[in-house]
């Protein structure tokens, strides 16, 4: 008997999970243009704003003192999730678009929904991470008091930091909705292939 058409949805959604088909040659221009990869680049150098601005400009000193204190209401603690919390979003960035590239290559229905499951969860973790970084940071920056930083010194940078931790929750929650929808697309291919076990795979 012949094979059953491919499903439409999936001849739709194919083009969602990567650059080409399963065992093709790697398209770069098809991998920036998609969704997922945009966000990821642009999580990425939101981390590298966070991190960056409290690094370079998070700590000042008076004239009379020589420790250097954060500029969050002298909190090191605020200082210190700002940096690892952009640190470890950088890097995560970055396994996950070399995830994204080499997925493309993955041929097992199996193999992809747990890297998609993977996605999900880290995306949805750091999400939480950086609501948390945001209502920290800016708690701690209306708490600041004046005589502690009288010529407001790293006002940009803080105000940086805050700004680009508020964009990096809807960054990485767009990004837990994307990993959703490439989870339900390959449990439709999980299923079908019970169906119809000789059939050739509905995704690229």
């Amino acid at each position: 008997p012949r094979p059953p058409p491919a499903h439409p949805r999936a001849a739709m959604d194919g083009g969602a999970f990567g650059a080409g088909k399963a065992g093709g040659a790697f398209d770069l221009h098809a991998f920036i243009r998609q969704p997922h990869t945009l966000l990821r680049l642009l999580s990425w150098v939101f981390a590298i704003v966070v991190f960056g601005s409290i690094v370079n400009e998070g700590y000042i000193n008076h004239m009379d003192e020589t420790q250097e204190h954060c500029i969050f209401n002298r909190n090191h603690n605020a200082c210190n999730y700002g940096i690892t919390v952009g640190v470890l979003a950088f890097l995560s960035c970055l396994l996950y678009l070399a995830l994204d590239a080499y997925f493309p290559q993955i041929s097992s229905v199996k193999d992809r929904k747990k890297a998609v499951l993977s996605d999900i969860g880290v995306s949805a973790f750091w999400a939480f991470l950086w609501f948390v970084g945001f209502c920290f940071l800016t708690n701690q920056w209306q708490a600041s008091k004046e005589e502690d930083n009288p010529l407001n010194e790293g006002g940009d940078a803080a105000r940086a930091a805050i700004t680009f931790s508020f964009f990096s929750i809807f960054t990485w929650g767009l990004l837990t909705f994307l990993a959703f929808r490439r989870l339900r697309d390959i449990t439709f291919q999980e299923e079908y292939n019970t169906l119809f076990p000789n059939s050739p795979s509905l995704l690229p």
